[in-house]
C-alpha cells in the first residue's frame, strides 16, 4: 500500500539498526521526514548507523544522549523541528515521552492526524485508575494507533481507539538480514564457531543483564537441565551485558555450571545473526515484556524458541509445538522441562525452525510500513481535531517531565 505524497513524521529517541528498517519500510510507502533524538542512548549501546536511511534525516541532539536531556530541551528541540519541516502527519512513540507528548499537542494545535505506536500490554506493568485514565486521555487526542499485535491491539482498545483505527505491524525486524546471516554462519560453521568461541551445541540468549529477563531462574533452569541429561547437555551462550552480569557469573560458579556458561558481551548488530545461526534454539524467558524483538531475529534466523508466556509477542510469534514452547517464567521446573525438550534428539528442529520463518515473515519492515500507511488512511480526510485548553494544560504538564519509559 501506498498513500499520497505528503510528509509523514516518524519520532524514535534513537535509529537503531531495527527502527531503521522499519522507517526504511515506511520509506518505501511514502515521503517520510525521520526525527530521532539523538544517535546514542543510555540504556542500549548500538553505535550510530548513519547513510542507510531512505527517508530525510533530522537530529535533534548531536552530543549525548537523549535520555539524558532536560524535558524542557526536548520539547523546544522537537517543537523547532516540526515547525520547520511542518509535517502533514505526525506519529508519535507511546504516550508518556516527553517529545511524543510535544508532538501530540504540537499536531492538535494545527489540526494534523496523529498515529500513536505502541507495543504496551494491559499486564506489562503495574496499572494504576489514575495513570490509566490519563492513558485514555492521550489516546482519545490520537486519531489512528500501530500496534505490535493482538495484546498490544486490545489494550490500546481498551483505552478508547476504535477498533478499526488500530493496525498491526510495529514490532518488526529486518528477516532478510538476520535469515542471511545466520545462513552464512551456518555455510562455514566450524570457522564461525571458532572465530567467535562458541560451543558445538547450545541454547542461545541475547538481552540486557537487568532483572525482569530472569537469567538468575534460567542459570538454575540450566543447572538442573545439565544435572539430569549429563554427557551429551548443551550449553549457554548469553549475548548481552547489563549490571547483573558479575551476580550471574557467581551464580553459575556457584551452581557448578560456569565452564558451560558462555558470556559473550553486548555485541553490535552486524554480529548478532552468527550466534543466532550456529544456536540449536533461543531462550527468552523475561517475566515482563511489551514485546521481545529478539524473538523475531530468532525467528527469522529459523530457530524454535522458548518463550516466557509474560512476553508480549507470544500470541502471535509462538505456535505452541510448532515453531516452539510458552512458560510460566517463574516456574524453574518448567522451564528445565523446556530446554530439555528443545534439545532432545527427537525433536525436529529442523520442522520447528522453518515454521518460525513462516511466522515471522508477516512482521517485517514491509508490514511496518503497510501498517503504518493503513492508519494513515483510515484517518486521511477526516475533520481537522484540535485539543481544548484543559488537553493543552495536560499535554504541557506530563510533557515537563522526562520519563525513559514510553509505555
Amino acid at each position: 500500500m501506498t498513500v499520497t505524497p505528503s510528509a509523514v513524521a516518524i519520532y524514535f529517541r534513537m535509529f537503531s539498526p531495527y527502527i531503521l528498517a522499519r522507517i526504511n519500510g515506511a520509506a518505501a510507502r511514502m515521503p517520510v521526514i525521520g526525527i530521532e533524538g539523538s544517535r546514542r542512548s543510555t540504556v542500549y549501546a548500538w553505535e550510530p548507523r548513519v547513510g542507510e536511511e531512505r527517508f530525510a534525516r533530522r537530529t535533534l541532539f548531536s552530543d549525548g544522549a537523549i535520555d539524558d536531556k532536560p524535558a524542557v530541551e526536548m520539547v523546544d528541540a522537537v517543537r523547532k523541528a516540526l515547525d520547520e519541516t511542518d509535517p502533514e502527519v505526525v506519529c508519535i512513540t507511546g504516550w508518556s515521552h516527553s517529545e511524543a507528548l510535544a508532538m501530540l499537542s504540537w499536531a492538535r494545535e494545527r489540526g494534523r492526524p496523529v498515529v500513536m505506536m505502541s507495543e504496551s500490554t494491559a499486564h506489562d506493568a503495574t496499572r494504576s485508575f489514575l495513570r490509566e485514565a490519563i492513558k485514555r486521555h492521550i489516546v482519545g487526542l490520537c486519531d489512528a494507533a500501530l500496534v505490535g499485535g493482538k495484546a498490544q491491539r486490545a489494550y490500546v482498545e481498551a483505552l478508547g481507539m476504535p477498533a478499526k483505527r488500530i493496525f498491526i505491524g510495529y514490532d518488526a525486524v529486518d528477516n532478510d538480514f538476520f535469515a542471511a546471516g545466520a545462513a552464512i554462519a551456518r555455510s562455514d560453521a566450524a570457522a564461525t564457531r571458532a572465530r567467535l568461541g562458541l560451543p558445538e551445541h547450545y541454547f542461545l540468549t541475547s538481552c540486557r543483564f537487568i532483572a525482569k529477563k530472569n537469567l538468575a531462574r534460567l542459570l538454575d533452569a540450566f543447572a538442573a537441565y545439565r544435572a539430569a541429561v549429563g554427557i551429551g547437555a548443551w550449553h549457554l551462550v548469553l549475548v548481552g551485558d547489563g549490571e547483573l552480569r558479575a551476580e550471574l557469573e557467581a551464580q553459575a560458579q556457584a551452581l557448578g555450571i560456569r565452564d558451560a556458561v558462555h558470556f559473550m558481551g553486548f555485541r553490535q548488530y552486524d554480529d548478532l545473526p552468527a550466534f543466532y545461526g550456529l544456536a540449536g534454539g533461543f531462550v527468552h524467558v523475561s517475566t515482563v515484556e511489551q514485546w521481545g524483538l529478539v524473538v523475531n531475529e530468532a525467528l527469522a534466523a529459523g530457530l524454535p524458541v522458548v518463550v516466557s508466556r509474560t512476553s508480549g509477542c507470544v500470541g502471535d510469534l509462538v505456535d505452541e509445538g510448532v515453531n516452539g514452547w510458552t512458560v510460566d517464567p517463574f516456574d524453574v521446573a518448567a522451564i528445565t522441562a523446556r530446554l530439555t525438550d528443545l534439545a532432545a534428539p527427537a525433536t525436529d528442529r529442523a520442522a520447528m525452525g522453518l515454521a518460525s520463518a513462516r511466522i515471522v515473515a508477516d512482521y517485517g519492515p514491509d508490514r511496518f510500513g503497510d501498517g503504518l500507511a493503513a492508519a494513515i488512511e483510515s484517518v486521511r480526510g477526516a475533520a481537522p481535531r484540535r485539543a481544548g485548553w484543559l488537553s493543552r494544560l495536560l499535554l504541557a504538564r506530563l510533557a515537563a517531565r522526562n520519563t525513559r519509559d514510553g509505555g
